[in-house]
Formats: C-alpha cells, sequence, structure tokens
C-alpha cells in the first residue's frame, strides 16, 4: 500500500464541534419568519410578509444618486476605519441640531448597521460577570427622566440607547435622546443609523455615538472584525443628513403615509373581540395583546391546539398566509408584532385573512375567554 493510500486510511472523523457558547445565541424569529415567508412565496403561495422591520418605501432619489455619483467617480476603495472625515463631521453636526448632543468626530464609530454597533459597544463595555439589564418589551420607550434618575445613583451603570427610530414619531409624541438627559452624557452609549428613517435597511450603515474611552475601544474591535463600512453607503448617508433635520420633506411624507397606516391597523385590530392594543407613538409596528388564542382549550379547526404565541403565528402564516412574530421575541409572550411598513391595500387583505381566520366557527378560544 502506498502512502499516500495509507494516509487517506488513516484519517479520522472531522470533529465539528461547535462553540458552546453558541447554544445561548437563538435564531432571529424576525428573520426566520420572513425567511420562511419568502421561501413560500418562491413556492407559488400567496403570502403577506409583516414580520420584517423593512419600509416599503425606495431610498429617496437624492440619496441614491449620491450613491451612484460615489460609484462613477471611483469612490471605491476602504475608508477609515471609524468611517470618512466628512461622514463623523457631518453626523456630529446632526446629533447636535436633532438631539442636543456635543461629540466630536473622534467620538463617532460608523459600522456596517445599527445591530453592529450594539454589539460593539456591549463588547466594548461588558465583563464577565457583569449584568445587563433589558427593559421588556424590547426596543420601545421607557421613562426616561425617571431611569435616568436610577442610573445617575451608580457608579458603574451605563445606558446603551438604539435610537434607530427617532424621525418615525407621530404627534404630539417627541424623541428625546437619553445622552441629552442631566448628567447622562457620559454614561451613555448611543445608537443610530439610516436603514429605518432613510429606507436604507439594504445600505448596511449604522453609527456609535460616546464618550471618546467607549468609542475608541469599540473602534478597536471593528478593526479586527469587519474594518469600515462601505465607501458607497458613506456618501449616500452624507446626502441622507442633508437633507435636513428629521430627514426633510421625503422621510416625512413616509412617517405622514406609517401614521395612516398605524391608525388604520389599530382600528382594525381593536375590532376583533378579544384583541387589547394600545396605539403606539412611533416606529412602523403594533404589539396587540392576544392571549385570548393561546393557552388552554385555544384551538383551530384543522390545524390542531394552539399553545402559545410560536403557535399562533404558525398558524397564521400556514392558514391565513400571513406572516408575523410571536411576542416572545420582545418579551412579551402574550402579544404578537405586526409590521405595518406595507401598503393600505395590503395591509387590509392581510386583516381580512387574519379576521377570517379567527372567526369562532372556526377558531375556539382560550378557556374562558369565549
Amino acid at each position: 500500500m502506498s502512502a499516500a493510500a495509507e494516509s487517506t486510511t488513516a484519517a479520522v472523523p472531522v470533529d465539528t464541534t461547535l462553540n458552546p457558547l453558541l447554544t445561548s445565541v437563538k435564531p432571529s424569529k424576525t428573520m426566520a419568519l420572513t425567511d420562511l415567508a419568502t421561501s413560500m412565496k418562491e413556492s407559488g403561495i400567496d403570502v403577506i410578509g409583516l414580520a420584517a422591520g423593512e419600509p416599503d418605501f425606495d431610498t429617496p432619489a437624492a440619496i441614491v444618486e449620491a450613491g451612484v455619483a460615489a460609484l462613477r467617480g471611483g469612490f471605491t476603495r476602504y475608508t477609515p476605519n471609524t468611517g470618512t472625515s466628512a461622514l463623523r463631521k457631518a453626523i456630529v453636526k446632526k446629533l447636535q441640531d436633532d438631539n442636543g448632543l456635543t461629540y466630536s468626530p473622534d467620538e463617532i464609530v460608523v459600522s456596517n448597521g445599527a445591530k453592529q454597533s450594539i454589539w460593539q459597544a456591549v463588547l466594548a463595555t461588558v465583563s464577565p460577570g457583569d449584568e445587563v439589564v433589558i427593559p421588556a418589551p424590547y426596543w420601545v420607550s421607557e421613562h426616561l427622566e425617571a431611569l435616568a434618575r436610577v442610573v445617575a445613583a451608580h457608579p458603574r451603570l451605563l445606558v446603551l440607547s438604539d435610537e434607530i427610530y427617532e424621525y418615525i414619531m407621530y404627534p404630539p409624541a417627541q424623541h428625546v435622546s437619553f445622552g441629552a438627559l442631566p448628567g447622562m452624557w457620559e454614561r451613555t452609549l448611543t445608537v443610530n443609523g439610516f436603514s429605518k428613517a432613510y429606507a436604507m435597511t439594504g445600505w448596511r450603515l449604522g453609527y456609535l455615538a460616546a464618550p471618546r474611552h467607549f468609542a475608541k475601544a469599540a473602534a478597536i474591535i471593528q478593526s479586527q472584525s469587519t474594518s469600515g463600512a462601505s465607501s458607497i453607503s458613506q456618501q449616500a448617508a452624507l446626502a441622507a443628513l442633508a437633507l435636513g433635520s428629521g430627514g426633510g420633506e421625503p422621510v416625512q411624507a413616509m412617517v405622514r403615509a406609517f401614521q395612516e397606516r398605524r391608525d388604520y391597523v389599530v382600528s382594525r385590530l381593536r375590532s376583533i373581540p378579544g384583541v387589547n392594543l394600545a396605539q403606539p407613538d412611533g416606529a412602523f409596528y403594533v404589539l396587540p395583546e392576544m392571549s385570548a388564542f393561546f393557552g388552554p382549550g385555544a384551538e383551530a379547526k384543522d390545524f390542531g391546539p394552539v399553545p402559545d404565541s410560536d403557535t399562533f403565528c404558525r398558524y397564521l402564516i400556514e392558514k391565513a398566509h400571513v406572516a408575523v412574530v410571536p411576542g416572545d421575541a420582545f418579551g412579551a409572550d402574550s402579544c404578537i408584532r405586526i409590521s405595518y411598513a406595507a401598503s393600505l391595500e395590503t395591509l387590509g387583505k392581510a386583516l381580512d385573512r387574519i379576521t377570517a381566520k379567527l372567526d369562532p366557527a372556526i377558531y375556539t378560544r382560550r378557556t374562558g375567554c369565549n
């Protein structure tokens, strides 16, 4: 037998063991349901996807043109790790003008989306054994001033403030940056980006604003992971910020459309017996409390028992062909999340389907709720 053959024969199976830390990381339910809806559509099923947090509008023309100009002008090389000087200066001005926050350009770290900024902020500040407090439901407003008073009483208590939806607010609600509250600038790491307000989800661009020592730590992490963000997206972001306070008219037009959709969706859901819903003041989601439709005794014809919000959402996608997200993904298991970042026509069609599939003739609600 040749040496090569002996070597092949002696080969041992590959050890496919993964990092045990991976067991603590769960797949995004939002992305999983969005992917399922997409695959169902590709197989010919008419599925309406209301799971993803993605505006259905096109990126404003001025932003697109800036990206095209960057491509044609050869602005296609690596940028500095933390972002171009021009963009970081523009972000500094935006934070001062819109949020009352004062930073220098070296306290800004531009990244490949707000999620990356959050990850880097946590990795830079949280040590083994530290405790992280996450209010639930996640991604919603807190009583900021009361929270600030608690934070101020603890020297090591920091705040990571995700402000990605700051422009998508409905009057009379107004956005307040946590770092602008008295005594909070030194303790706050602010995350923002361009995906939601400017309909730039695919451009993948976010940023972190933080006191210099925190920003520097996040920049080190970024330099050894992804390095700088897309040069083309950064040029487009400059055009986005140039639209003016609140995103200018292009963004405000989208916000007005979102508000109209919110009002419609809230009205339709509240008309369904068993649904409890507080009207949201911002973003483009509703989180209706729907525990009457799952739990002991809840059952759907030609489907079976519906014990929890996960199963309820599976019922809706299988039988109503509408994709929504179970509330436990956001710390509110008695709810589901519905995105209204879709046309009124699409939303009407989706709510017609949901209403029909919750008809008492085919759907038995939880014991004690009929």
